[in-house]
């Protein structure tokens, strides 16, 4: 069983994604984001190491949770520990939500074979950086209006971005 770095979870959250989820914050993050809502996760060596099975263990305390987000930091920078998690989660019926700073085409052009995994175990992907100047408060999910919210497994099917219609608005 591996680890994960985090820099927190949040037990129940309904601004991560589509019902009540729990929240898993990626520790590290390449993209430096201006005005990002989480600095303190951008540090490679900050946080804590958590074992994957004792997150999936916190998860599933709570009968209420619908799904799983990941967040960050960039979570597609630890893509083995977080495809170990989806899996295990998704086998106990939790769906799995991940905001990325990447876009999904360039996460698609990566040779890490645990990031296209990572993709094909997602509900959602909400890619791209946080851009302050698109900053909009009253988009549900997102911090800013160039970020998408990609049905991931539909995407893979059709072969190009499927957006999630329902809750682009």
């Amino acid at each position: 069983m591996s680890s994960l770095r985090l820099a927190g979870i949040i037990r129940e959250s309904i601004t991560d994604g589509p019902g009540i989820r729990f929240t898993v914050f990626a520790q590290g993050c390449p993209h430096g984001c201006f005005k990002c809502h989480n600095p303190q996760t951008w540090d490679f060596d900050g946080g804590t190491d958590v074992e994957v099975d004792k997150i999936a263990k916190k998860v599933m305390e709570n009968p209420m949770i619908k799904g799983v987000t990941f967040s960050g930091g960039e979570p597609f920078c630890q893509a083995e520990g977080f495809l170990e998690l989806a899996k295990i989660l998704k086998e106990k019926g939790i769906d799995i939500v991940i905001f990325t700073g990447y876009l999904y085409e360039e996460l698609l052009e990566s040779e890490d074979k645990n990031i296209h995994e990572l993709l094909k175990e997602a509900w959602l992907v909400i890619d791209g950086p946080f851009d302050n100047d698109k900053k909009d408060i009253s988009l549900k999910f997102r911090g800013s209006s160039n970020q998408r919210i990609i049905d991931s497994a539909a995407s893979i099917k059709a072969g190009k971005i499927i957006l999630a219609n329902e809750y682009m608005v």
